[in-house]
């Protein structure tokens, strides 16, 4: 679970990061010392979780969440502050929980669980669409295409396999690369080929897999290392250990 702690004060930052880092399956991603750098964080890292002061200087916590509505990417929100008055506000707010500073270890944990119980069951929810949506149609079609779910902020989109350009793995996020949009993809690269085998996608490097009825060109860089571009132009260099990979499309 990526966190980003926003809160104008850094001994309060520091104090809190050391609480998570002891977490297990909780990964620090950032700190924000202001309303403005926080927005900037969440564009840009996505978090899936944010401990979020709401007095600040300039723009509150408030604020940020009002900022953040309607926006391609809505993290879990949880309060932290020392005032106690905002707590039935934050929560009308969207926020899913409220901490007092100080935050003891014990009330954390609660909140971090119920923080990780709510994104699971968002994409458990959107998996079991895609796999009932599968089976329904069954019947109709022999080999019908695979469903893959993709997060677009706090919406989750059931895509078809055959209109996905590529996968492309940053670190521990993995991206559904579509003609006209990028999402985030609910499960890991492994997975997501174990799904898709049989099909029209290749491994084409540790942290990409590409459909290769979307490939429009092939090039040489070595005799082992290849060059796809696909239809929207975005290219991937073949590693070695996949350039087998390449050669069946050729021979295809």
């Amino acid at each position: 679970m990526r966190v980003l702690i926003v809160d104008d004060e850094p001994i309060a930052r520091r104090v809190l990061r050391e609480e998570l880092e002891l977490q297990p399956e909780v990964e620090v991603i950032g700190e924000a010392g202001t309303g403005v750098a926080a927005l900037e964080e969440i564009a840009s890292a996505r978090p899936h979780l944010v401990f979020l002061d709401l007095q600040m200087p300039e723009m509150g916590g408030f604020e940020v969440i009002r900022q953040l509505r309607g926006g391609a990417h809505l993290p879990v929100i949880i309060i932290v502050t020392a005032f106690d008055q905002y707590a039935i506000r934050a929560l009308d707010e969207g926020a899913i929980d409220y901490l007092l500073k100080p935050v003891g270890q014990s009330r954390l944990v609660k909140a971090l669980e119920r923080a990780r119980l709510l994104l699971a069951s968002k994409a458990a929810t959107a998996e079991n669409l895609a796999r009932l949506q599968e089976i329904g149609s069954a019947a109709a079609r022999p080999a019908p295409p695979r469903k893959v779910v993709g997060r677009l902020g706090e919406e989750y989109f059931l895509l078809d396999a055959s209109e996905v350009l590529a996968f492309k793995a940053e670190g521990e996020m993995v991206w559904i690369i579509t003609g006209g949009q990028r999402y985030l993809a609910t499960q890991s690269l492994r997975k997501i080929q174990q799904k898709l085998e049989g099909g029209s996608f290749r491994r084409v490097h540790r942290s990409a897999l590409v459909n290769i009825d979307h490939v429009r060109k092939l090039a040489a860089l070595s005799s082992n290392r290849w060059l796809i571009t696909l239809k929207n132009k975005q290219e991937f260099v073949v590693s070695k250990r996949m350039a087998r990979n390449v050669r069946q499309i050729l021979s295809w």
